[in-house]
């Protein structure tokens, strides 16, 4: 049920906001919290608190553009980590604004305490520097809230004209069939996370130049899956800083969350930027921070349907893009393609044998995967090695050749994002082969490739230059076949080269890559 809690310091709020910093007394709270919040609920709310370090940083990003009345959003609040993280960037600024009216989100109703606390003692910093605060906590569902302002507009009964917002939305898949999922339709927003929901009705809900600052997940800068959210998102909102962690553990440490995230500031406007500030750190509060300037086209193509979010964060990426852009062919002009592997495992149980039998043919995983080479089959290992050629499996077969393969998934810990390999005809005798859904396959027109283009292009996409691309732009652990059609290659006559010169070397991953930055 919704309530909503106009905040009111006591005496006692603003004794305490005098005698201990105001960062450091939620900090110590948010760990509190953290440290008794059970597992599996936070896990279902998809949410984890900012650390002090993360939020001061992201505090400081908003612009310092004078505004004499600042309207803030706070969504999926928590106990008020960012909130008060901005209270005290803007009270320590020069130009600091006359009033500052802030509202907090937050469904849980145990942290929605905590924030009515935190909110209290914002009001009570902002007194000692002049500043006017009115806070309030609403306990609500913000997709169904934010859907509701955003379907009524300026006669919504509770309406919002906000200049900023500062978010660490929670991370959960939307189910398709969803309530929350079809909340969104109603209002054109389709996207299949919580976070990018969050982000589109923050998005929808700003005045022109106003500002969101927000740490999330980098899996919505590519990929199909986000491809209407960066199309709906980039059209309102230009991209002004990202910042990278270069750890994966970093931001949220105390929680245990291994996930790569970003942290981006962008402004409400029609006006492109013309350049975007990209920086990276070892992590908040470690290590020095490196930034560059990069064209916002290099960012986001305008030429690019997918709207893709390219994020170079040094001139090591700088160099590695440049490298990438120099090749000029796609899988189309090659006369290539590159498919999914068509045999799901539990759709066709019936049909996969452990070992190779009669009637049935080669059934290929990545644990296959040996040397740059399919090693089949894989005794006494976890999965099955063959599929039955029946009548009801020739729709999941393809014929006998020579084919490169790569990984669709890659562990978080693996070294390499990009893991190719070749499957060589010569070596398993079969008319016919079943590549399990896990792989991608490169063909042409169903088939295998020549030997000598198969062989250069299994050696292209070992290189290290390409899974440095990879790492660069894809924040995710997925190699989907869209985005190695996004990729550009070398041409056929180099690529056929290639294979010519490295014949069997797959293992020699310097060969692989001084071969390839010939090309």
């Amino acid at each position: 049920m919704r309530t909503s809690t106009a905040i009111q310091p006591t005496v006692e709020t603003l004794q305490i906001t005098r005698a201990n910093d105001l960062l450091q007394q939620v900090d110590e709270t948010r760990l509190e919290v953290s440290s008794q919040l059970d597992q599996k609920e936070r896990s279902a709310l998809g949410q984890f608190m900012t650390p002090q370090a993360v939020a001061q940083f992201m505090a400081a990003l908003f612009s310092d553009q004078h505004r004499t009345h600042i309207r803030l959003l706070d969504a999926g609040a928590g106990v008020g980590s960012l909130s008060a993280a901005f209270v005290a960037e803007l009270c320590q600024r020069t130009e600091a604004p006359q009033k500052i009216t802030l509202t907090a989100y937050e469904v849980d109703p145990a942290l929605a305490r905590h924030l009515e606390h935190t909110l209290e003692i914002c009001r009570a910093q902002c007194a000692q520097h002049g500043i006017t605060f009115t806070g309030r906590v609403i306990q609500d569902d913000f997709i169904k809230a934010g859907v509701s302002m955003l379907q009524h507009g300026l006669f919504s009964p509770d309406p919002h004209q906000l200049n900023c917002a500062i978010l660490n939305p929670p991370y959960k898949k939307i189910h398709s069939a969803s309530q929350h999922r079809k909340l969104l339709r109603s209002i054109g927003i389709e996207t299949s996370n919580l976070y990018t929901a969050f982000l589109a009705l923050v998005a929808g809900l700003l005045e022109q130049d106003g500002e969101l600052v927000a740490i999330t997940p980098r899996s919505f800068c590519n990929g199909p899956y986000f491809k209407p959210f960066r199309a709906a998102f980039l059209h309102d909102m230009n991209l002004d800083r990202i910042h990278v962690f270069e750890s994966r553990n970093t931001a949220f440490k105390d929680d245990e969350v291994l996930q790569e995230n970003i942290i981006f500031h962008a402004v409400k406007s029609m006006d492109p930027l013309s350049m975007v500030t990209v920086s990276s750190s070892p992590g908040p509060g470690e290590g020095s921070l490196s930034a560059q300037e990069v064209a916002y086209s290099r960012i986001v193509s305008p030429k690019d349907p997918d709207s893709f979010i390219h994020i170079p964060t040094d001139d090591m990426a700088r160099r590695v893009t440049e490298r990438i852009q120099q090749f000029t062919e796609s899988l189309k002009t090659l006369g290539i393609t590159v498919s999914t592997g068509r045999v799901i495992d539990f759709r066709a149980k019936e049909y996969l044998r452990d070992d190779p039998e009669q009637g049935c043919v080669p059934l290929i995983y990545p644990c296959h995967f040996n040397g740059g080479f399919v090693s089949w089959p894989a005794l006494k290992g976890k999965k099955p090695n063959a599929l039955v050629d029946a009548s009801q499996t020739q729709n999941l077969l393809v014929p006998s050749g020579w084919y490169v393969l790569t990984k669709r998934f890659t562990s978080k810990e693996e070294p390499r994002r990009v893991v190719a390999s070749l499957y060589d005809p010569n070596q398993i005798q079969a008319d016919r082969v079943g590549f399990e859904n896990h792989l991608n396959y490169y063909h042409i027109d169903g088939g295998g490739l020549p030997e000598k283009l198969a062989r250069g292009l299994a050696a292209f996409l070992n290189a290290t230059l390409v899974d440095s691309y990879f790492r660069l732009f894809n924040g995710h652990t997925q190699v989907n076949a869209t985005d190695l059609r996004k990729l550009r290659y070398p041409t056929r006559s180099q690529l056929e080269a290639l294979g010519a010169e490295i014949g069997d070397a797959f293992c020699d991953q310097a060969s692989v890559d001084q071969l390839v930055e010939t090309l």
